[in-house]
């Protein structure tokens, strides 16, 4: 019995100590407990919660720390706590994912494993705020246009299946969606995608081709439809151009609806008056007359200017002015085109002097206004054009020491009215130094051709005896090229000087020189001396046929047109060559007769040539054939019985005895 006892002595005992604890406790401020020792960190409304809110019957051991047993209805320690409406979006996530101990409100709900188009599950209205009244008429999911689950601002709806045919203004009327301002374009039933992209209104992409917009742009470029700008305030002032038609913008801005400029006024609408209307300075870019003294009083644009294209041709009225009119009033430099720094020195002399009023050019300068005879490079020094000075190519005058040239005058006679022709040479005597202007570098002082006959020749008076022409000249053969030396043909060849003819006779070729027949250096037809060694054949009739002739002379004589008939009155005569007789290259009176063995029969007869009446050249005898007897012999010399070689006097073909 005595060991239960004691056990109930300490029960008891334990007890007490429980009751004496718990009256401490319940005397004791629950907010100096450290309950973040317990795990569980007091925050919020949970601070000042009486503990047997959550401790009841005063068991602290097994106390649950999820929200869900206090405040959802049902719960073991739900009584007098706030709890989950019945309302509630539906979720399985833990209160204190949404929710913190400070308030159930302004919960901050997290859409991170919310599944794509289940919005509504919950924004209908009831449990979440849902789509008000005024939302535009959509059956899509909430995150089709709101991308956001911060808010429902900044939503971005998804036009892009929209097209020109959608109903935009179903939406964008102002209420439910942002509409057509009240200073839109007057665009009538056109649908806002026609113009507008579905991200933005701005850029819109108006196309003046969409609809008839011809002759009709003041209907919205009036400047009460931004973005489409009217007449600025200082566009020029058409309107006050009496008589002209404008109808509309485009009668003068042709870029096609793409841009106003350029506007082309003058090519579109005739205004050949009122230029002054727009043309004040203040119409940009109408311009206004300068402040010059030639505009200083104009108030008339036309009266000069004629064009409606370009300023530039505008023609000042001098027809009053003369020679009287100071003309450098206004032809200054400034007001207008005055003389220029390279103007010929003319002194004080008046405008008109030489320039007439209907323009600078050509002048009417004349050479016999003032005395400038010797006095032409005072103007014509090459710094006053067109008053044009000594080119870069002409003569070197000025290296001819002691020729005179005081002027451009001394040469050039062409009376002021041109440099060309210049009589130098008629000018001035210059007989030596020819090559200091005829170089080839001084047009046109010829200068002397690139040949052999010219190589190394430095001094042209040497052989060119005129100053009037080139071909009178004398060449000064040299000790080189003397006659005898054989050098002739290196000059004398057609090209450097005058070379063999093609009627000259055939000479061999190779080294056949000119002077083996030309003995003088003056003239080929001078001292000439036929060396009939040179020549291509021995046949003398090669030549000797009145073919080929040599400069100056008659050059290989043929026979004359009185030699005897040897071609036909001798044996094989038209085959005989001119040696068979003559046996001399130098003379043709050294002769010796071949009768070639005729002896009567055609063309053997004697009488062909000896008989009286003939008219040969030569020595022959001439008789009548009957000048022994009365009787004449039968055919010819050769068968009368007498001479030989039928008969026995004289020689055969030698004498007749």
């Amino acid at each position: 019995m005595t060991r239960p006892l004691a056990v109930g002595v300490r029960w008891c005992f334990a007890l007490l100590w429980l009751l004496l604890a718990g009256a401490a406790a319940a005397q004791a401020d629950p907010r100096s407990i450290d309950h973040t020792r317990t795990g569980f960190a007091l925050t919020g409304a949970h601070t000042a919660a009486r503990c047997e809110s959550c401790h009841a019957g005063g068991v602290f051991k097994g106390t649950p720390r999820d929200c869900a047993s206090c405040h959802v209805s049902g719960a073991r320690l739900a009584r007098g706590n706030v709890l989950k409406p019945q309302n509630h979006v539906p979720t399985q996530e833990a209160c204190d994912s949404c929710h913190n101990t400070r308030s159930f409100s302004g919960a901050r709900f997290s859409h991170a494993n919310v599944q794509p188009g289940s919005c509504s599950s919950c924004h209908n209205g009831v449990m979440a705020s849902g789509k008000p009244g005024g939302h535009p008429a959509t059956t899509a999911s909430c995150d089709s246009c709101h991308r956001s689950t911060a808010g429902w601002g900044g939503a971005r709806m998804d036009h892009s299946s929209f097209t020109a045919a959608t109903n935009c203004a179903s939406c964008h009327n102002g209420s439910t969606a942002t509409g057509k301002h009240a200073a839109h374009i007057p665009a009538a039933s056109t649908g806002c995608a026609s113009c507008h992209g579905t991200t933005g209104w701005t850029p819109s992409r108006w196309n003046h081709t969409q609809v008839a917009v011809t002759g009709q742009c003041a209907s919205c470029h009036s400047g009460g439809f931004a973005p489409a700008d009217g007449r600025h305030a200082t566009h020029v002032p058409y309107q006050a151009l009496s008589g002209v038609a404008i109808t509309n913008c485009d009668t003068c801005h042709k870029a096609g609806f793409a841009a106003w400029a350029p506007a082309r006024v003058h090519a579109s609408i005739s205004v050949s008056a009122q230029c002054a209307t727009c043309h004040t300075g203040s119409y940009a870019p109408a311009v206004g007359k300068p402040n010059t003294a030639i505009h200083a009083g104009a108030t008339v644009c036309e009266s000069c200017h004629k064009s409606t294209a370009s300023w530039a041709s505008a023609r000042v009225d001098h027809g009053t002015f003369t020679a009287a009119t100071n003309c450098a009033s206004c032809h200054n430099g400034s007001a207008a085109t005055g003389k220029p720094a390279a103007h010929i020195p003319v002194g004080a002399a008046s405008c008109q002097s030489c320039h007439n009023v209907s323009g600078w050019v050509p002048t009417k300068w004349n050479h016999t206004q003032t005395a400038v005879t010797g006095q032409c490079a005072t103007c014509h020094s090459g710094a006053y054009p067109p008053a044009n000075g000594r080119h870069a190519t002409h003569i070197p005058y000025q290296t001819l020491s002691g020729v005179a040239i005081t002027n451009c005058d001394s040469c050039h006679k062409a009376g002021f009215a041109a440099w060309a022709p210049a009589r130098f040479h008629a000018s001035v005597s210059v007989s030596t130094q020819c090559a200091s202007c005829h170089s080839g570098s001084y047009a046109p002082a010829v200068g002397k051709p690139n040949n052999a006959t010219h190589a190394g020749v430095t001094v042209c008076e040497s052989c060119h005896k005129s100053t009037a022409s080139w071909g009178a000249v004398s060449f000064a053969h040299s000790a080189a090229n003397a006659v005898g030396t054989g050098s002739c043909d290196n000059c004398h060849n057609g090209s450097a000087a005058t070379g063999k003819p093609a009627a000259h006779i055939p000479v061999t070729s190779g080294p056949t020189k000119c002077d083996s027949c030309h003995r003088s250096q003056t003239s080929f037809a001078a001292s000439v001396t036929m060396n009939h060694s040179v020549v291509t054949t021995t046949s003398c009739k090669t030549c000797h046929n009145g073919a080929y002739v040599s400069q100056g002379n008659t050059g290989a004589l043929a026979k004359p047109a009185n030699h005897i008939p040897e071609a036909t009155q001798l044996l094989n005569g038209a085959a005989m060559d001119c040696g068979a007789c003559h046996k001399s290259t130098t003379s043709w009176g050294s002769m010796t007769m071949d009768h070639n063995g005729s002896q009567g029969g055609g063309a053997g007869w004697c009488k062909g040539c000896h008989q009286s009446g003939t008219s040969y050249l030569g020595s022959m005898e001439k008789k009548s054939l009957t000048h022994e007897r009365k009787t004449p012999p039968a055919i010819d010399c050769s068968e009368s019985g007498c001479h030989r070689p039928l008969g026995s006097k004289g020689s055969t073909y030698r004498n007749w005895d």
